[in-house]
């Protein structure tokens, strides 16, 4: 029913199938009545903290139940869940809040000391909880975000926690079941898992989560719960397919009907490779913003346009050049979107880049070809300029993400006297396996042209992007420029 808040939805759910699990997390699990019942008595704890309609509830957890039940808990109280990572370090936290302004922060005890009230996250339910609807918040959820610059954002958005025809179009986009099950692999503190995940609720669907991503418990998981509907990052489809074939090939993933990914570029090899094992019609990338619309491709329509994220539709995305005049169809330029995009949310921290004309960029550089299809290059602050010629990390990341003892790569440019700068690699190697320098630059020269390819290369043991794929590259580059300034070595 279109209009009704999400907490309306779930105690719909409730009513009609209430002892069928709708959560699940390892052996953690809530029925629909379950989480329905203990959202409610969330949402009385958040009232008696003095929780007002639009105000901000900070939800600092790990994986599990209890993300949802205080996640609805803040929507039934008329409150906005601004999501933030778990484990950040203190300094990181207390910059996050104090842009954001909590009402309440709900966490652990182990949660740095921070000038805001907080409940812990397993703190005792009230032990008579009458049904809770508040009237909807103005905007459903705050999303935390370093950007291109590192410094913290939210992203907030403006549309309430109610089932309207922009959110039910949002279901059927992307292939979401309703009534069915969705596998979230991902941390809910990232703007997709949380809303996949969410959306699947609000759709009557189970969702099964993951506390940490595994490849093979993925596998498992599928099989066991005849999971339909996935998201996955390509730093997570990368993981499974480098698994020995017999082990993918043991588990049965006929149920799935429709994997997603998005989030970061998905090499070319790769994608070929998960469309030949599941096949075209069970493939679907996007590309969006946290903030914006965007493209979706099949992986049977990627067949025909390798390497793009979607056909444009008209009077949407536009490619410009520096002084902001559309570029022809083939040309590498600023990728902006149309200037409503910017009213459906707004920026704590920051403001949004936009053009004389009002549209929006996000900083992603791309072209569209005669066809109408996108193509990512890379982003505009990452972009890499050596000798006058524009280098995109994501190319070369791709080429070096392809030698099999490469687990990931990400890029930076480092200072050049001569050409200005000049292209650094930092490589994540596949436990057990000795990565040889002189190997993988064999490997890349074979894919690359001289002037993209790595001057430089360093191997890290630390894994270099996170579960959601994410990396932060400004501050990968930051740290090595400040061990070049302090003439500290690192491995090359």
């Amino acid at each position: 029913m279109t209009g009704e808040s999400f907490g309306a939805v779930l105690k719909r759910h409730a009513a009609a199938t209430s002892d069928a699990v709708a959560v699940r997390y390892d052996e953690d699990s809530l029925t629909w009545r379950e989480l329905d019942a203990r959202s409610d008595g969330r949402a009385a704890q958040l009232l008696e903290a003095g929780v007002v309609r639009d105000d901000m509830v900070a939800i600092v957890l790990a994986n599990g139940t209890a993300h949802h039940e205080w996640t609805f808990g803040a929507w039934k109280a008329g409150a906005t869940p601004c999501i933030l990572p778990s484990r950040l370090p203190a300094h990181e936290l207390s910059a996050i809040v104090e842009l954001a302004a909590p009402r309440v922060i709900i966490g652990s005890p182990r949660l740095p000391r921070i000038e805001r009230r907080i409940i812990a996250a397993d703190s005792p339910l009230p032990p008579e909880t009458a049904s809770i609807l508040r009237a909807p918040a103005s905007s459903w959820k705050a999303v935390a975000s370093g950007g291109s610059t590192g410094r913290p954002k939210l992203i907030v958005d403006h549309g309430p926690p109610s089932l309207s025809a922009k959110i039910d179009q949002l279901i059927d986009f992307v292939s979401m079941p309703r009534g069915g099950t969705l596998l979230n692999p991902g941390p809910l503190y990232h703007n997709a898992p949380f809303l996949f995940s969410n959306l699947a609720l609000v759709a009557g669907s189970q969702v099964v989560g993951m506390a940490r991503f595994d490849p093979e418990k993925w596998l498992q998981i599928v099989e066991r719960e005849r999971v339909e509907w996935c998201f996955l990052v390509p730093t997570m489809m990368h993981r499974i397919w480098s698994l020995a074939p017999e082990i993918r090939k043991a588990y049965d993933l006929s149920s799935l009907t429709c994997v997603v990914h998005m989030a970061a570029a998905c090499p070319v090899w790769l994608k070929h490779a998960w469309i030949d094992w599941l096949g075209g019609e069970r493939i679907l990338e996007g590309y969006a913003g946290t903030e914006t619309p965007g493209t979706m491709i099949t992986g049977t329509e990627w067949l025909r346009k390798p390497g793009s994220v979607g056909r444009v539709a008209p009077d949407t995305i536009t490619i410009r050049n520096a002084d902001g005049e559309l570029c022809p169809p083939g040309k590498i330029g600023e990728i902006f979107f149309p200037a409503a995009s910017a009213e459906g949310f707004h920026y704590i921290g920051a403001a949004p880049r936009l053009d004389d004309a009002g549209r929006m960029s996000l900083g992603d550089m791309g072209y569209v070809d005669v066809d109408d299809y996108l193509f990512l290059a890379d982003r505009r602050t990452d972009m890499i300029i050596r000798g006058g010629a524009n280098i995109y990390p994501a190319e070369v990341e791709a080429a070096l993400d392809e030698h099999p003892a490469v687990v990931s790569a990400v890029v930076i440019g480092l200072p050049c006297e001569e050409f200005g700068h000049r292209v650094h690699a930092i490589l994540e190697a596949r436990p057990g396996v000795t990565l040889e320098i002189a190997d993988v630059s064999a490997f890349v020269a074979e894919r690359l042209a001289p002037y993209k390819r790595p001057e430089s290369y360093e191997v890290v043991e630390t894994p270099l992007r996170d579960d959601a794929g994410k990396v932060r590259r400004s501050a990968l580059r930051d740290e090595r420029l400040a061990w070049i300034t302090a003439r500290k070595p690192f491995q090359q």
